[in-house]
């Protein structure tokens, strides 16, 4: 009976105390799923979590800060650019973060997907101290696109053999405890960090792709942090005691992307028609609860010098939209619906559920261009779809949320998305020399007068060939249980601040 009582007591005291240490965990709740540990997949899950540190790091108004890197310098030719490494980095196998251990890391991404195959490099090397990146021709944004999550530096021993990554061994505050692909991750914090130990030392991130149910989740007290939240339910979040709620601007667009070599968009009218169709106030009032984020350009005012004031905006104007449609050689058919040499206007427009408002801004769009006689069915899928299908040239429209802060300058995102051939996030069907000649000589010169001449006019070609179509700017709204203080906003997601979080009793 003493037995059986002790061995109760024991039990009930063993599940207190993980009771306790459940409690005591920071939980986070986002959108994204993590497709696996390769760094080009899901690199940004763990740059975001600072599990994996870059050389180059960014604050929140996008000035470029050192990371792994302490310092860097470029030759007087802008041929050859070394970056330090700082000697007080460990990685989470207890070896130092070396040069060599970090130009291996590079040539990796160098040779993969990343954004480092969009520079000119010759030779990445080490040097002593030094990470040496040795350019065919001057790229001033070098350390720019070293702030990507495609560019993590991990350990040696995060590869196998053939040089794939199988685990990841990062330098960041935390370390991966246990990854169970494609929703959840924990977290422990690092013992040797160069930063000093986190303010919470056990961290889970559960990927939850609905939106109202990462709300009920922050109500609810499961997750104390949560990411992305539809705006509906950032109003009903506001009033709730126990939460905080954090809202930032951010260099993000919602843009229709369209296969611009299809029947429907090859035609500068049909994408200018498109357009002129889009009730961009009313989207962004009803459904964002913010007219302010009417994407009347494709860069929002928040990126300087990107951002041309002066320039003729996108409004709405359906008689503008049918008038262009005609002239492209669109008529009326017995059904209302536009055809062209008996080809009906009737395409799908492809979006996904990560980010929670789009499927009911593809929604009012479907409306919308009904008006003008352009029948589109809104297929909601996962955002992997976006860049298969436009591989495969099978993509006709689709709505996605396109971050220009892919690197600390919206000229990473211009390079890859408006290249001949345009990337998978990008232009389909579309490429423009003047644009591409205009790109590359912003990417070579760090002078000031001579960039804002080149964005403006960059700017301006995209407003008039609409390659892809603004619909609305956007904002992250991050909700934190008072439970928690120190949260940031970071608007250009580099990372989420982790580290910086303490419990507040």
């Amino acid at each position: 009976m003493r037995v059986a009582l002790f061995v109760a007591c024991v039990a009930i005291a063993l599940s207190t105390l993980s009771s306790m240490a459940q409690e005591r965990m920071l939980r986070v709740a986002g959108p994204w799923e993590i497709a696996g540990v390769d760094p080009a997949q899901s690199g940004y899950v763990f740059s975001r979590l600072q599990v994996a540190e870059t050389l180059v790091s960014a604050n929140a108004t996008g000035k470029l800060m050192p990371g792994l890197a302490q310092k860097w310098s470029v030759s007087d030719d802008g041929l050859t650019w070394r970056f330090t490494i700082r000697t007080d980095a460990i990685f989470h196998d207890a070896t130092p973060v070396t040069a060599d251990a970090a130009a291996a890391s590079l040539k990796r991404a160098h040779a993969g997907v990343g954004v480092l195959t969009q520079l000119p490099i010759s030779e990445i090397a080490s040097d002593g101290q030094d990470v040496v990146i040795r350019l065919k021709k001057p790229f001033a944004a070098v350390p720019a696109y070293l702030v990507n999550f495609s560019t993590i530096v991990l350990a040696p021993a995060s590869y196998d053999a053939s040089g794939k990554v199988t685990r990841i061994i990062g330098s960041g505050p935390y370390q991966v405890k246990s990854l169970t692909p494609p929703l959840k991750l924990e977290l422990k914090g690092a013992d040797n960090w160069w930063g000093g130990e986190p303010g919470i030392s056990e961290v889970s991130y559960l990927a939850v792709g609905q939106g109202e149910t990462r709300a009920l989740m922050a109500e609810s007290g499961e997750a104390d942090l949560v990411f992305s939240m539809l705006p509906v339910s950032v109003e009903r979040l506001k009033r709730n005691p126990k939460l905080d709620v954090h809202i930032a601007t951010i260099p993000r667009t919602r843009i229709i992307k369209l296969n611009a070599a299809a029947p429907f968009f090859d035609d500068v009218k049909e994408r200018q028609a498109i357009s002129y169709t889009i009730d961009r106030a009313g989207i962004t009032k009803v459904i964002l609860r913010n007219a302010d984020l009417n994407a009347t350009q494709l860069f929002p005012p928040a990126l300087a010098g990107w951002h041309v004031a002066d320039l003729k905006p996108l409004t709405r104007d359906v008689d503008a939209a049918k008038r262009l449609l005609a002239e492209a050689g669109w008529t009326p058919g017995p059904d209302g619906i536009l055809q062209q040499g008996g080809k009906r206007f009737s395409v799908t427009l492809l979006t996904y559920a990560s980010w929670p408002e789009l499927p009911p801004i593809a929604t009012a769009l479907q409306a919308q261009l009904r008006e003008v006689g352009i029948d589109v069915k809104v297929s909601v899928g996962n955002s992997s779809e976006i860049p298969s299908r436009h591989q495969d040239g099978t993509l006709e429209m689709g709505l996605i949320s396109r971050l220009y802060s892919i690197v600390p300058d919206p000229i990473g995102t211009l390079l890859e998305d408006y290249r001949p051939g345009g990337s998978d996030w990008g232009a389909m069907g579309w490429s423009n020399d003047e644009l591409q000649t205009l790109v590359e000589k912003l990417a070579a010169t760090s002078d000031p007068r001579e960039r804002a001449a080149l964005q403006k006019r960059a700017v301006e070609m995209l407003q008039e060939e609409l390659p892809s179509i603004p619909v609305t700017w956007s904002e992250l709204a991050i909700v934190a249980n008072k439970r928690i203080t120190g949260v940031q906003v970071d608007p250009f997601e580099v990372n989420y601040g982790l580290a910086s979080v303490r419990w507040a009793e």
